[in-house]
This record gives structure tokens, C-alpha cells and sequence, in this order.
């Protein structure tokens, strides 16, 4: 908002210095009255103005919502439940950072899924080490990248860091078609990635046959299941191997998604692209005017996002073990752009942070959790995600109503 106050006239409408007009004192006599005459907020609703128009209000309602639930799921709190909502927001972190660039310039990225869907096949029909006839004799993989003996690298001490450079290099390859379709030829984000999102995810189908691949090397699903610090508690059986696991203190796929998100931070924050992605979000004409190349920046920004859906891909499909084809079909998508909706990223552009994707991405993760424990169908379940990123599309409209009554 400072930066809007800060803005200068248009050059179409000059100010006119020296004595104001009559019409112009006129107006002001009148309008006076009635801003005086405007009834001061209470505290209580000042109090409510600021806890809404606070960044960190997601994290408090996410705190609240937990505490009330606490006593309803005793299991919500149990060390091992606990373990498991960091293992799920991980992942859904590192895809959640490149959608929430694209949003901030006013776009949408569907194809996040096909990419994680596309790159972790690919990935896996280069470093998996045996796979099965019965299950991939009808791939048109089989016999010239994958075969008995596994993929095309396997067994390859560098088998592993060429699959994820290949798996970022086609991610970033799906970026740059999203992008130079919308930024070169003015289509809509929307249409553009819808195509991919089919397109991309038949694609990643008709490679494996609808069929997973498995058998792939330790090295890369400690990717996304390995940990670099554990909590143990308990006595150690005969063999040697505690009794009770309480949690990961420190993982990998925790190290990789935080680094993304504190990167992507920095990006947003610090640097001069970050400002021509915000300027763009606010008014692409106005940027173009200022001399921004805002066909370079959108280009670059869907690229972003689909190398995030590519370290996405990683950290599911490692979990996982196994390059699968459906990685990100179903609710993956409502579940990608909800938590960033939720977390505070404007759907009209030019408004949005890191940090507040990270606080949406802890609420939708601890949201779906205890819908999990309650026994939900998931019909049930994803009628309540649609019903809470529409709660929190109205929240940004009013956050935005009153930072303009603020302002006037």
C-alpha cells in the first residue's frame, strides 16, 4: 500500500498549482462533514481489522483450529501423526512456492501436476534398477530405455544426478512452452496450462501404460524419505533397533523444500526480478510502459514453476518409490493452489509471499489431516477444500476492501 500511496499522477491528468477552484472548494466543504461525521471503530473492531489484515492471521487461525480439535482427535497430537503432517508438507511446499510466482502475476499454472506426473516417470525409466516384463512388456519404454536389467542408467554410479537433471531439463522445457504461449502470443494462462495438464499427464499414461516403476535406487528415495536427524525413545530390542520411533527432527525432503522456499524468498524480496514480478502482477501495461521486459519475466516465472513441480515429482515419487503416473492427478492440483489461495496470495496478481504460502500450505496440510481422522468419504472430504479456498478467495476481497478504506 505504501507503494501505491507513493505513486505519482498520471501524466494525462497534470496538477494544476496555485488557488483551487470553486467547485473544488466546494467539494471539499462538503465532504468534510461527512468524514467527520464517520463514527471512530471500536476497539473491538479495530482489533479484528488488524488481526485480518495481519500476514500472520492463517498461522493463528491454523493454531486456534488445532487447539480447538486437540481434545475431539486425541490422535491429532500423537508424535506419529505429527510426523506424519511434515512428511506431507514437503512436497506440497515445494510445488506450492512456483504456483504462488505465477500467481502473483495475475496467472495460473494447471500443469504443475502432469510435470510432477511426466518427470517422475522419466526419472524413474532412467535410474530404476530391474523392472518387471509382466508389468511394462507393453510400454513403448520397453527394450529401448527400461528393461529387465532396469533403466537406461542403472547400475551407473551417476545414474541418480543425470534422471534429476533430465527430470528438471523436461520441467523446464513444459515451462517455457507455458510461458512463451502466454507472454509471447497473449493466451490465457489458464487455457494454455489446461492443455498441459491433459496433454502432459496422457502423455506421462501412455509412456508406462497407466503402470508405476518401481525398483528404484537407495539413493533416491532417501530423497524423499531420508532422514539426516531422528528422535528415538524407548528401550532397544535384541536387535538393536529401537522400539518406538517419535519423528524426524531433520530430513532431506525438508532441507530441499525449505531451501526452495527460502530461495524463492529471497527472489521475491530481494532482488530486481522480484520487483518486475510484482509490478507486472499489479499492472502488466504499466510495467511494459516502465520499461520491464515482462515477456521475459512471465517466461521465466512459469518456468520457476514447473522446476518446483519437478522438486515436487522428487519428493513424491521417492517417498513413494516408484515413478508413477498419476502423481499428480485427483486432488493434487486443488490441493497445490488452495494452499496458496489460503495462505494469502492474491488470484487478481500482485500480491503474495513465500512465507504466507508456507503458513497455507501448514493450515490445508493440518486441514486435510483431520478430515482424514474423522472418517470422512472423500467426496466429503474435497467438498470441504473447495468450501475453505472459496472462504479464503472472499477473505482476500474483504482484506483488500479494507486496505482501501484504509487508504481513503
Amino acid at each position: 500500500m505504501d507503494d501505491i500511496a507513493n505513486q505519482s499522477p498520471p501524466p494525462d491528468s497534470p496538477i494544476e498549482v496555485g488557488q483551487p477552484s470553486a467547485q473544488g472548494a466546494a467539494a471539499g466543504a462538503s465532504a468534510a462533514p461527512s468524514a467527520a461525521s464517520r463514527p471512530a471503530p471500536t476497539g473491538i473492531w479495530r482489533f479484528v481489522r488488524r488481526l485480518l489484515l495481519s500476514e500472520y492471521f492463517i498461522l493463528y487461525l491454523m493454531i486456534v483450529y488445532f487447539i480447538i480439535l486437540v481434545p475431539l482427535l486425541p490422535t491429532l497430537s500423537r508424535p506419529q501423526n505429527l510426523a506424519n503432517l511434515l512428511s506431507n508438507t514437503w512436497p506440497l511446499l515445494a510445488v506450492a512456492v512456483g504456483q504462488t510466482f505465477v500467481l502473483i502475476i495475475a496467472g495460473i499454472d494447471l500443469s504443475q501436476g502432469s510435470v510432477m506426473a511426466l518427470t517422475s516417470v522419466i526419472g524413474a525409466a532412467i535410474f530404476a534398477t530391474a523392472a518387471s516384463p509382466d508389468v511394462l512388456s507393453n510400454s513403448p519404454l520397453w527394450g529401448i530405455v527400461i528393461t529387465e536389467n532396469g533403466g537406461l542408467l542403472s547400475g551407473n554410479p551417476l545414474s541418480v544426478p543425470v534422471g534429476v537433471a533430465v527430470m528438471f531439463g523436461v520441467a523446464a522445457l513444459i515451462g517455457l512452452f507455458n510461458g512463451t504461449a502466454v507472454a509471447r502470443f497473449n493466451m490465457p494462462a489458464f487455457m494454455v496450462t489446461l492443455v498441459g495438464m491433459i496433454f502432459f499427464s496422457a502423455f506421462a499414461i501412455f509412456l508406462t501404460q497407466s503402470e508405476n516403476i518401481r525398483n528404484l535406487p537407495e539413493a533416491y528415495i532417501q530423497l524423499g524419505k531420508g532422514d539426516i536427524v531422528s528422535l528415538y525413545f524407548g528401550e532397544q530390542a535384541e536387535s538393536q533397533i529401537p522400539r518406538r520411533q517419535i519423528y524426524s527432527f531433520l530430513t532431506y525432503p525438508m532441507v530441499i523444500a525449505v531451501g526452495l522456499a527460502v530461495t524463492a524468498h529471497f527472489m521475491l524480496s530481494r532482488t530486481v526480478f522480484g520487483r518486475q514480478v510484482y509490478a507486472i502482477g499489479m499492472n502488466r501495461q504499466a510495467a511494459e510502459i516502465s520499461g520491464i521486459p515482462v515477456r521475459r519475466v512471465i517466461t521465466l516465472v512459469f518456468m520457476f514453476s514447473a522446476f518446483c513441480a519437478a522438486v515436487g515429482a522428487i519428493l513424491f515419487s521417492a517417498r513413494l518409490e516408484a515413478g508413477r503416473p498419476t502423481l499428480g492427478a485427483g486432488t493434487a492440483l486443488l490441493d497445490i493452489i488452495g494452499a496458496t489461495v489460503i495462505g494469502g496470495t492474491s488470484l487478481f496478481g500482485g500480491k503474495g509471499k513465500v512465507l504466507w504460502t508456507f503458513f497455507g500450505v501448514l493450515f490445508f496440510v493440518l486441514l486435510s489431516n483431520t478430515l482424514n481422522l474423522m472418517n470422512l468419504p472423500s467426496t466429503q472430504i474435497d467438498m470441504v477444500k473447495g468450501g475453505v479456498i472459496v472462504g479464503a478467495a472472499l477473505l482476500d476481497v474483504l482484506r483488500n476492501r479494507l486496505l482501501s478504506r484504509e487508504g481513503t
